[in-house]
């Protein structure tokens, strides 16, 4: 009887999230764990990778203490990601600014090469680097993205930015711990001391994103990004931990949803249920 209570169960559940559709594939493995996200849009479906598993574990966690349940996608970007999972969205009023709620931690980052942001990708929402530079991981906010598709030289042209880009961040990180010696030698109009440092801490830089690792779409991405399309720029900098695999077609909608100034919709767009399918 108990096991023919708890199979009812799980069928009640997985086509409270799937229907009568039968290419749901995925739902047969064992090895990932399936969560629904039920939303005034549709239902979505998401599968956690275990190569990041603290990721996996906690977004298990909130979904079994009901954290999602209730919240708002409260910042939705055509043609790039919606967002959700602020705490504070539950009970906020129709003009309320929304995306700072948390859950009191954050996650440390699990950046895997081979899991990127491809349309569709399930990513941890994070504070900028400025704040956080060892870019941890909100403990409860999430994005799925929607993305553009680009050309290879669209890739191209991105690597080199981000990689200049990087280089700047290290090189000003590097100034800001030299600034009362840049003080003085500005306020002696020492141009000789000045450039000696300059070089110095360019040499430093360039030395510690070689340690870091230069920044390289590998080709598979670059098939991915230049056919199904994504977010490359945000590879490596947030942490991707699943995917949508049913249910693009409601996350399409609420990428469609009319939205204010500070991207929210204007309507609310809401989960209603988040629940573990296996």
């Amino acid at each position: 009887m108990r096991k023919a209570i708890f199979l009812l169960t799980l069928i009640a559940c997985s086509i409270a999230c799937t229907g009568n559709r039968k290419t749901n594939k995925f739902m047969t493995n064992g090895d990932e764990t399936l969560v629904c996200l039920e939303t005034t849009m549709g239902d979505i479906t998401v599968k956690l990778y275990n190569e990041t598993p603290k990721h996996r574990d906690n977004f298990i966690k909130l979904v079994k203490e009901g954290v999602y349940d209730g919240t708002l996608f409260h910042r939705v970007i055509k043609n790039f990601m919606i967002q959700a999972g602020d705490p504070t969205s539950k009970t906020a009023n129709d003009t309320a600014s929304l995306g700072s709620g948390d859950v009191g931690y954050t996650i440390p980052a699990e950046f895997v090469d081979t899991r990127y942001h491809k349309r569709g990708a399930l990513a941890a929402a994070r504070q900028p680097d400025n704040v956080n530079p060892e870019r941890a991981s909100s403990g409860c906010q999430f994005y799925i993205v929607t993305g553009n598709v680009f050309s290879e030289d669209q890739l191209i042209q991105m690597e080199k930015n981000i990689n200049q880009g990087r280089l700047d961040t290290i090189f000003q990180n590097l100034a800001r711990k030299h600034m009362k010696e840049i003080y003085k030698m500005r306020k002696a109009n020492d141009m000789a001391g000045l450039l000696a440092l300059q070089d110095t801490l360019e040499a430093q830089a360039k030395s510690q994103q070689l340690q870091e690792g230069i920044r390289r779409f590998t080709p598979e991405q670059i098939k991915i990004y230049t056919t199904e399309g994504g977010a490359p720029h945000l590879d490596g900098d947030y942490t991707v931990f699943g995917e949508v695999v049913e249910g693009m077609d409601a996350v399409a909608r609420i990428e469609a949803a009319k939205t204010n100034k500070a991207d929210r919709p204007t309507e609310n767009i809401r989960i209603t249920k988040a629940s573990i399918i296996n």
